[in-house]
């Protein structure tokens, strides 16, 4: 039988957007089909959650199966027919989307002029027809603890007197100062966990680009990172430029007529400088800089937004004071921020138990993705990463902070680093900026590697040169404890990433070679393939060291390991040195690893394709389901990684190091966002140490 969970409010006000998108999260973490149900829905517009979660959570599901009906529909249909009539519809239209997915995420009503006579009664007759979970969620804005307190246990009762399975409340956007009183009154009065979010203002903040859609405005200028960042405050023009630059504040929108040059340059001209970066400029009363200013303004802060609106500067004023941030696929970083917010103070762990969640026996690339960042946030660490500047490793930060996924360090010049980020509209929050070339600790460096290459003839004159290197300093803070891990490679090349690591930290008394895998994440599984990026031809006994090194990765990751040693033919059937050493390999395997499974030599269909193994292998516990894939040489792992990636649609997450004493991992150079947030998340697992529950 599907399940469900119904979030529902007891009024407006309650942002539950940020419960709904965290309950979602949790779903797709253990389940492979999950579906969207809204009963209600208006129709003036589109509805930006559900695209949110379309885009973030690669659903297939289509738009026009989502939604029960409209509220003018349901309003005529209740008057004519009754509310028995209205439900048993909507029931209908629910278990057409529940015959379809394992598990349903069920949007209650808004409650924004519905013309619903009792959406609270509706909204718990719905959850109890539907069989669904229910968790409310009630507004803590602007009220006092005993309030919020009073308010979240009304609302509890009044759901368990009808009846409904209430798992959990939430109260969202308490005062920051108030959340423990909170949760404290209420542990000590409902039966059931009670979890409080505070307030963010980064979340009410409405987008340079919303406010742009809401005042009709123009945009003279901007590129697309500009129009993502949060308008935090507002300040308004008037004075004077001395008197108005200290009024700035960070993130805020300056709002000044269209023909105060002065204050359009000097505002540009402080944000290039960071001090402070501001959201952008909205010009009033329809007047347009000339194009000398324009050109000077786009010099001074490349991809700033510039807008003008018609109206003067109070009537302006107050339609920007209506103006409230909303989640939508637009926004994908207000996403990461409401998800790090509800992961940070809702024990996610409780509350899939709770909602009864099944974890799926498939393992989908977006499941194995979740995983990596629950792991690592777990058993927090800390990661330096030396690309400071870099774009793509700047968006991951933003990334990684916001979803509190572990401490990060960047490497270089701080006020380049800083001014980077503020042009990308990036948070940079509790990071830590450390300039190798000035930092206190480059002499110390400079002893130790010294020290550890005196045999090569290495100076501390020549030491201190080589540890100002953003890659060496970097594997030096690992090696001195000062970060658990380093994730290079975006713009650095794959030796200038492991060189230092192979000459500082080393490999294991038990690794014989530094290799890598790829956790490549096919439609219904994790396979782990090695070695696809270091080794060019490894002998026998490098290649049996890959596949031990490679077993250990996969069970430290929660795939079990079960071992193919690839070539060109199976079993007996073939001969010569290729597969002599493939061969050769497995009966390596098998003597210092008698624990393991492994096949070998097999090739890659036997591995994989249980009909194939069944023919040429029938009596191997591997072939047919392997899940580490040990290739014979370079050149057959790496083209067969990117082929099975680009053929198949899979997911390739590394390449992921493995031998060393500590987690020091490389990117591609094409690494994108994500591949960079995941590899940072492996990076930190790899630190933990231990391994996950196997059964993949």
């Amino acid at each position: 039988m599907t399940r469900s969970v119904y979030v529902t409010g007891i009024g407006r006000g309650d942002g539950r957007q940020v419960i709904e998108l965290g309950v979602m999260e949790l779903l797709t973490r253990h389940v492979d089909r999950v579906g969207v149900f809204r009963p209600l829905v208006h129709d003036d517009g589109p509805d930006r959650l559900f695209d949110l979660l379309r885009a973030r959570y690669r659903l297939t599901q289509p738009a026009d199966s989502v939604y029960g009906m409209g509220y003018e529909e349901a309003n005529a249909l209740q008057a004519e027919q009754g509310t028995d009539e209205l439900v048993s519809r909507l029931v209908d239209r629910f278990h057409a989307v529940a015959r379809e997915y394992d598990y349903v995420l069920v949007l209650g009503t808004d409650y924004a002029d519905t013309g619903l006579p009792d959406e609270l009664s509706l909204n718990a007759r719905l959850a109890n027809e539907f069989g669904a979970s229910l968790v409310p969620v009630v507004a803590g804005r602007d009220q006092e603890p005993e309030a919020v307190r009073d308010e979240a246990r009304n609302a509890y009762r009044a759901f368990d007197s009808m009846g409904c399975d209430v798992v959990a409340v939430v109260v969202n956007r308490v005062a920051p100062a108030d959340r423990a009183a909170v949760v404290e009154a209420l542990a000590a009065h409902l039966p059931v966990p009670c979890y409080a979010l505070p307030e963010d203002s980064s979340l009410s903040a409405p987008t340079v680009s919303q406010i742009v859609h809401a005042l009709g405005g123009e945009v003279l200028l901007g590129d697309d990172s500009g129009m993502a960042r949060d308008a935090k405050d507002f300040v308004f023009g008037g004075a004077m430029l001395p008197t108005f630059l200290k009024a700035l504040t960070e993130g805020c929108l300056v709002v000044a007529p269209g023909d105060r040059a002065d204050l359009i340059i000097g505002s540009l001209a402080a944000h290039s400088a960071g001090a402070p970066p501001i959201a952008g400029v909205l010009l009033t009363l329809g007047e347009r800089p000339g194009p000398d200013i324009m050109a000077l303004a786009a010099r001074l802060a490349p991809g700033t937004p510039v807008i003008s609106v018609p109206g003067g500067s109070f009537p302006t004023a107050g339609e920007l004071f209506a103006i409230e941030g909303k989640l939508s696929a637009a926004s994908p970083r207000k996403a990461e921020t409401a998800l790090g917010l509800f992961e940070r103070h809702v024990d996610t762990v409780e509350l899939t138990k709770r909602i009864a969640v099944l974890k799926s026996d498939r393992v989908t690339p977006m499941m194995f993705e979740h995983e990596l960042i629950e792991r690592s946030r777990s058993g927090r660490r800390r990661v330096v990463l030396p690309e400071g500047t870099e774009e793509r490793v700047l968006r991951a930060a933003d990334v990684l902070l916001r979803r509190d996924v572990c401490d990060l360090t960047l490497l270089g010049e701080e006020d380049a680093i800083r001014k980077r980020a503020a042009d990308l509209s990036i948070e940079l929050g509790d990071a830590h900026i450390i300039d190798p070339q000035t930092a206190p600790v480059r002499e110390r460096f400079a002893e130790r590697y010294a020290e550890l290459r005196a045999h090569k003839g290495v100076t501390y004159e020549l030491a201190y040169d080589v540890v100002a290197d953003v890659s060496y300093f970097g594997t030096l803070m690992v090696q001195e404890g000062l970060a658990d891990g380093m994730v290079s490679g975006a713009v650095h090349s794959t030796a200038a990433t492991i060189r230092p690591a192979f000459e500082v930290i080393k490999t294991k008394p038990d690794a014989q070679i530094v290799s890598s895998v790829f956790f490549m994440c096919l439609a219904d599984r994790v396979l782990v393939y090695g070695d696809c990026a270091v080794n060019p031809d490894p002998n026998a006994e490098q290649l049996a060291d890959i596949a031990i090194q490679s077993a250990t990765t996969a069970a430290q990751f929660g795939v079990e390991p079960r071992i193919a040693m690839l070539s060109y033919s199976t079993g007996t059937s073939g001969s010569g040195a290729d597969v002599d050493k493939v061969r050769k390999a497995t009966e390596l395997v098998r003597e210092r690893r008698p624990d393991l499974l492994v096949e070998g030599p097999i090739q890659y269909d036997a591995a994989v394709d249980a009909d194939v193994a069944r023919t040429k292998l029938p009596e191997s516990e591997v072939a047919g389901r392997a899940t580490v894939l040990v290739f014979p040489d370079l050149n057959t792992g790496n083209n067969t990684y990117k082929a099975v990636q680009r053929s198949a649609g899979a997911v390739a997450v590394g390449p992921v190091l493995q031998g060393l004493r500590k987690p020091v991992n490389d990117l591609s150079r094409g690494a994108l966002v994500q591949d960079i947030v995941n590899t940072v998340a492996i990076t930190a697992i790899q630190a933990q140490g231990g391994t996950a529950p196997a059964g993949r």
